[in-house]
């Protein structure tokens, strides 16, 4: 056999094996092994996630859809905020399973304390947050004094963990996920702009600044979890083309990975039984991902934390005591 056939040959076995080792998985009743390319569905093929009760925001398109469907398909009842109603509606009714609509602004604290009411009302117990929901901008836009990007990315997520730690808890093995980026390495110099957080100066590195607090904020979480039996970490789906992008052209229009594809890290995270008990873990194609001496500040870490409360005021919950710092 020619050399180059045979090496065609063998290209496309390698190119086909991820697939294959998921259906060999689920041939035999056994989850599958993880591998990078995998989409959402392979990666939860064969696990039955009945039972569980599975927050993600920003379910009305992209990876927040995805995320959604798969769940619920595993079983889970998936509550699926987004910022509209009908759309949120018109998301849940669109997957296979049981999906539960909510409305989340997550620039709008009102609107996040009030969804987490709801939340709570219909789930005393939350075995994963996932926390998708995320803008991108191309200008500079605020929320009050803050930069928006992390107003929404960050400070209405963390306000939302805040508002449902206690349903993490209560699950038997709850996690939190938080969506990140490897664009975190591109925040401005110093990381967090604590002392310009209107994005002043800065804001055409927004997004990456706001990835990189998700990042600070999942690891502080993991520190303030150790001991219990819920877990953080936070995981990026790689470059995915979704609506996130539509306030910024479309230099980002050639990207590798479907938002079924983008979806594969969170629904890992947030349910595969490999996942069980890690915690403090920045991930990426189901491995630890490199990170900037930033992300894996635990003074900034614990700093921005103590900024995000004050951010917060009354919209924060009391922190059950055994977690506070």
């Amino acid at each position: 056999m020619p050399f180059s056939i045979r090496r065609r040959r063998l290209l496309a076995a390698a190119a086909l094996s991820p697939l294959a080792a998921a259906f060999s998985a689920a041939a035999a009743g056994r989850p599958a092994v993880p591998r990078a390319g995998m989409d959402a569905d392979a990666v939860l093929r064969g696990i039955d996630l009945s039972g569980r009760t599975i927050v993600v925001t920003g379910c009305n398109s992209g990876i927040g859809f995805e995320t959604m469907r798969v769940l619920a398909a595993q079983g889970a009842h998936v509550v699926g905020t987004a910022r509209d109603a009908a759309r949120g509606r018109e998301a849940c009714d669109a997957v296979r399973g049981r999906a539960t609509p909510v409305v989340l602004e997550l620039a709008d604290l009102d609107s996040v304390v009030e969804c987490a009411r709801q939340v709570r009302a219909l789930a005393p117990r939350i075995d994963a947050l996932v926390c998708n929901a995320g803008i991108v901008l191309g200008r500079h836009e605020r929320v009050g004094a803050l930069e928006r990007q992390f107003a929404v990315n960050h400070l209405g997520h963390f306000v939302l963990a805040n508002r449902l730690i206690a349903q993490v808890l209560a699950a038997p093995q709850g996690r939190v996920v938080s969506l990140g980026s490897g664009n975190h390495r591109d925040a401005p110099p110093g990381g967090i702009q604590f002392d310009r957080l209107s994005g002043e100066g800065w804001h055409d590195r927004g997004y990456a600044h706001s990835k990189l607090a998700n990042g600070l904020f999942s690891m502080e979480l993991a520190r303030r979890l150790r001991g219990t039996r819920a877990t953080s970490n936070c995981v990026t789906p790689g470059h995915t083309r979704t609506n996130i992008l539509r306030s910024t052209g479309s230099r980002y229009a050639q990207t590798a990975r479907t938002p079924a594809q983008g979806a594969a890290m969170p629904c890992y995270a947030a349910a595969h039984p490999a996942m069980a008990g890690v915690n403090g873990a920045y991930m990426s194609d189901f491995a630890p991902a490199a990170q900037s001496p930033a992300q894996t500040d635990a003074a900034m870490a614990a700093r921005l934390w103590a900024v995000s409360e004050r951010l917060a005021g009354d919209a924060l919950a009391p922190w059950p005591e055994a977690l506070r710092a």
